[in-house]
């Protein structure tokens, strides 16, 4: 049986980028079935080239705004690729519609479950804090109840396309050195570590010789940040604006451990297999956003009777002193780099 299996899932970055294990080891496990990824254009480079039955569609979502636009989506989406199950790895508004329309005509649908309840309950401290279920391991349960079962077959982004390091001439990359990934932005200010503090950390780690930094971020005042340091560091580049997302995710594989914020950063060097050191504010690694296959032992946090005030790091602060990044001292990161780099 040959079964075309829509697959949902349209933002935010890093949730996406989670979605990938999920998708590539049911993929593989079912290699006469077809799975379709329906998600943001500006994210199809995640899903190409990894296994021959994954497919993307990539829409621009500016273009199917409203109950109009959706239905428009909708019929688009069945009219071209003759879907059978459809499985949403998301459940907002957008995909609890192509869902509903699908399941209208006669298409079995299943969809995440969240635990909302639960996660709202920790955050507002009405329940203890505890590790929840991964997202990944959220997304394989959609597809089990789509009776699609697999095992977690996925190892890395690259493991079915060919590096080469010759694409990344661009920024001078030079392999012999101890190449290090710095991504201090996140798009929440209560997940963001101070940047004063952030530039303390970088000057300690970029004062050693034989050692390159290169700087991720994204938007014109990050753009300019980085570009600062790059120019007051001489073993420091910014790669703003230099290489395509393929081409990122190419020098993550290379680097010898990646300093992040619980953003999209740490979610791409995972799925390439480096090691992050990631800094938690607002948020925490139990609620089930952590990065793939990372040691828990690489969060850099502190323990304060807020935290954590929030899913997603979108609400601001109630003490209104950023505490829990404010406080947490730069040679903590400075450690825990040490430590990981000590390991290779």
């Amino acid at each position: 049986m040959f079964l075309n299996i829509l697959v949902i899932r349209f933002s935010a970055f890093g949730d996406v980028a989670m979605s990938l294990p999920a998708v590539y080891s049911v993929a593989k496990a079912y290699p006469n079935h077809t799975f379709y990824v329906l998600t943001s254009q500006s994210f199809e480079p995640l899903f190409t080239n990894q296994l021959p039955n994954i497919k993307v569609i990539g829409v621009d979502l500016k273009q199917y705004k409203g109950m109009d636009g959706l239905y428009r989506l909708a019929r688009f989406v069945h009219k071209n690729y003759d879907i059978d199950k459809v499985a949403d790895l998301h459940d907002v508004l957008r995909s609890k519609f192509l869902r509903a329309y699908f399941l209208l005509h006669g298409k079995p649908t299943k969809h995440i479950n969240k635990e909302r309840a639960k996660k709202r309950a920790i955050v507002r401290h009405k329940a203890p804090l505890t590790q929840l279920k991964h997202s990944i391991d959220r997304y394989r349960d959609v597809f089990l109840e789509l009776k699609l079962d697999s095992e977690m077959t996925f190892t890395s982004y690259f493991e079915n396309t060919p590096r080469n390091v010759d694409q990344l001439k661009a920024i001078s990359f030079d392999s012999s050195k101890i190449n290090i990934g710095f991504a201090p932005f996140a798009k929440h200010a209560e997940k963001m570590y101070p940047i004063d503090k952030m530039e303390t950390v970088l000057k300690e780690i970029a004062s050693v010789d034989n050692r390159h930094i290169y700087l991720f971020g994204g938007g014109s005042a990050e753009k300019q940040k980085l570009q600062d340091w790059e120019a007051k560091y001489p073993n420091v580049t910014s790669v703003v604006g230099k290489l395509s997302l393929k081409n990122e995710l190419l020098l993550m594989s290379y680097l010898s451990v990646v300093v992040s914020m619980d953003s999209a950063n740490m979610h791409l060097s995972s799925l390439v297999g480096t090691p992050v050191v990631s800094v938690w504010g607002a948020t925490h690694p139990f609620l089930g956003f952590y990065g793939f296959n990372q040691s828990p032992d690489n969060a850099v946090q502190i323990e304060l009777d807020c935290r954590p005030c929030s899913v997603f790091g979108n609400v601001p602060c109630w003490r209104g002193d950023h505490a829990c990044m404010k406080w947490l001292p730069e040679q903590m990161i400075v450690d825990k780099i040490k430590a990981v780099l000590m390991k290779q």
